[in-house]
């Protein structure tokens, strides 16, 4: 069979990551325009015995010795001599993690790096995405069969063997990044599916939520960011990738809500603020984390609603999460649940600073509206409607405060996908003592505690974006055997 792929230049070495990551985007554009621009064509005219192909570019690095680094950084380098690689998609949404990166690795081993193309075709699926005027038809619908002349996405290839820790070197080329290109693609593709807003818009500080009455509180923010010219945020972003840039804009209302709907308040570097509701559930819990973990925020923190399980609690208290009884299950085959999820110590930090400043209130007042302890993350919302002595009794030997459905899962795939995790709840209903979550009753509460929640998670989001990454990635969510690429 015939093999058309592009003229592609040699690869090159560099010692300058800026030119290193220029390499890569020209590599990549030429690779995509080309597979885009056949892709056309063979809707035109079809064509027999013929694949097009082109392939990802990668990065390639290479030491016989081990690097001197400074020991508090926990990324930037490789854990030992070998050879190493990534492949690597969209250099322009991810410029400026991989310069820092390809520097930091060039820096620390004072070798160079090579950019060429690797041996990964890319699916004409990820060429052809964010071209509207591009629709790939399904199985049928064209006059050929797509898989015969473009490759395809193949989900053999495309896992968290890198990140699970499982991964088998090829050649005993070891992985530079936790994840390769495909894995990534496929992950920007559904980010855009279930939020319906681009992986351009997402921040570097993310929020999750699983109420809407958030989303509202997050608008109203918003707006009055964008109307101070000293806030330093530049636009809002709402689905449907609608964007303002004063306070004052409309926005349209979204007939088709996505099914976790999310939020961007954006800063020009990237700092800004991404809220995500991702409803009720475990399930949704991970769906979002698994593609959100790909852009490598800096940090993500949880801010919902839960369960009070003391009676010393009322309702509209917080609960700073410092462990996690996983109940959950639905990361059970990736992390096992005697694998420990530890409590960070620079988002806890920053969200009792933060719970401090929004309340008021400090040292050992605080303990009037704040508890901290374990959180329960479970699957079955309607637990209380079982016989309730096998989990009362769990819950009570776990030393549980609260208990809700995503907590658990938001914190364990941030410990999987190394992004640092932080859990801050309100008590919104004390079923164990009688106080059920009721129409009236929920009313009320969140009018008057809803926006003060919001409050204390985005403060704590701006005080983590005044520490250096490299302070916040704490060595806890670090393996032995660690890619150099954060």
């Amino acid at each position: 069979m015939k093999i058309i792929t592009p003229d592609s230049p040699h690869p090159q070495e560099f010692t300058d990551a800026t030119e290193a990551v220029d390499f890569l985007t020209r590599l990549y554009l030429q690779a995509t325009t080309f597979l885009r621009d056949q892709f056309a064509s063979v809707l035109e005219t079809p064509i027999q015995e013929t694949r097009i192909r082109a392939f990802y570019p990668e990065v390639r690095f290479a030491t016989s010795s081990f690097a001197q680094v400074d020991s508090r950084l926990s990324f930037g380098h490789v854990s030992s001599p070998g050879r190493f690689a990534a492949t690597i998609t969209r250099p322009d949404l991810f410029r400026h993690y991989l310069i820092q990166q390809i520097g930091l690795l060039i820096e620390n081993h004072e070798q160079p790096v090579t950019i060429g193309l690797s041996e990964t075709p890319i699916p004409v699926h990820f060429a052809v995405t964010g071209e509207n005027a591009v629709n790939i038809p399904q199985d049928g619908a064209a006059d050929f069969t797509l898989r015969d002349i473009f490759d395809v996405p193949d989900l053999s290839t495309t896992n968290d063997d890198i990140v699970n820790g499982t991964h088998k070197p090829v050649d005993d080329v070891r992985p530079l990044a936790p994840f390769t290109a495909q894995r990534i693609d496929y992950s920007l593709a559904r980010l855009a599916h279930y939020t319906a807003t681009d992986a351009e818009h997402f921040q570097f500080h993310v929020m999750f939520t699983n109420y809407q009455f958030y989303v509202t509180e997050f608008e109203d923010y918003a707006r009055k960011q964008l109307n101070d010219p000293d806030s330093g945020y530049t636009s809002f972003v709402s689905t449907g990738n609608v964007e303002i840039f004063d306070g004052d804009t409309p926005i349209p209302e979204t007939l088709n809500m996505p099914q976790m709907p999310t939020y961007h308040l954006k800063r020009a570097d990237g700092s800004g603020i991404t809220l995500v509701n991702i409803g009720v559930g475990p399930s949704n819990a991970k769906t979002a984390t698994d593609h959100i973990a790909v852009l490598r925020p800096h940090a993500w923190i949880m801010v919902g609603h839960c369960a009070g399980l003391r009676n010393t609690q009322a309702l509209g208290d917080f609960v700073l999460a410092h462990a996690y009884l996983r109940e959950d299950h639905v990361l059970d085959d990736d992390l096992p649940v005697w694998i420990p999820i530890p409590a960070l110590a620079e988002i806890q930090i920053a969200l009792e600073q933060s719970v401090a400043q929004v309340t008021q209130l400090e040292g050992y007042e605080l303990k009037r509206i704040m508890r901290t302890g374990t959180v329960a993350t479970i699957d079955n919302r309607n637990w209380e409607l079982r016989d309730q002595s096998g989990p009362v009794q769990r819950l009570s030997q776990s030393r549980a405060v609260a208990l809700d459905m995503e907590s658990a899962t938001i914190a364990a795939n941030g410990y999987r996908f190394r992004v640092p995790y932080g859990t801050l709840l309100c008590v919104s209903d004390k079923p164990l003592h009688g106080e059920l979550k009721l129409p009236g009753m929920a009313s009320d509460f969140y009018k008057t505690q809803v926006s003060r929640h919001l409050m204390i998670g985005i403060r704590a989001m701006e005080l983590l974006r005044s520490t250096p990454l490299e302070r916040i990635h704490s060595r806890k969510l670090r393996s032995f055997d660690e890619t150099a690429f954060l």
